[in-house]
């Protein structure tokens, strides 16, 4: 028998906020916010903010196409020598391509078993620390490295509402969203704001 109120599970991502980053005197980059919004059991933690660069989306495109051969991944915007990062129109375009790529990602069950996608959207580990973790390198797991990111920053105000809300309906005929891999307590940020239009799924 099915639950009455079956909940639908939905992730939701947004890129957003792209900002110039100086690396050195001579170079500069953009990075932009992915926040992540969901329900589903194969995450973590259920709200999370990082921020990443081109080169570390062309970095995951490339770990999980060699993990999953036989699926034909979205293509990333494409890298152009004429990309102007003092251009809002090339920024935004960018912006865009980079969150078609991630929703399409995240409908697929056979990528989002892979932990490197979950390391890239909810820590700021780099590319090699991410590999080493994986790999068993590395004294923390997975579930540690984003356990130990989400405490590092300050909750979203939206959350406590969810918390508060999620305790009444544990009263009645709740589920657990947990996936497992760590405590169910869902706080997770840098210090980004929760819109109200991430709630949609």
């Amino acid at each position: 028998m099915t639950p009455k109120h079956e909940k639908q599970e939905f992730v939701t991502v947004l890129v957003r906020d792209p900002r110039i980053q100086k690396e050195d005197s001579w170079h500069s980059y953009i990075d932009y916010e992915i926040f992540i919004h969901t329900n589903s059991i194969c995450f973590t933690r259920k709200t999370s903010c990082v921020r990443r660069r081109y080169r570390e989306f062309v970095w995951l495109r490339q770990r999980l196409q060699s993990n999953a051969v036989l699926i034909q991944l979205p293509e990333l915007p494409s890298r152009t020598p004429f990309f102007n990062m003092n251009n809002p129109n090339h920024v935004d375009h960018r912006r865009q391509g980079l969150q078609e790529f991630l929703e399409k990602i995240l409908q697929d069950a056979l990528l989002l078993s892979d932990s490197r996608l979950h390391l890239f959207l909810q820590t700021q580990l780099s590319p090699e620390d991410m590999e080493a973790c994986v790999s068993g390198q590395t004294k923390y797991t997975v579930a540690d490295a984003i356990l130990s990111f989400a405490s590092l920053n300050r909750r979203f105000p939206i959350e406590d509402e969810e918390e508060k809300k999620g305790k009444d309906d544990a009263d009645s005929d709740s589920e657990s969203s947990s996936s497992g891999l760590g405590p169910s307590d869902d706080s997770i940020s840098c210090g980004c704001k929760a819109s109200p239009a991430s709630e949609e799924s």
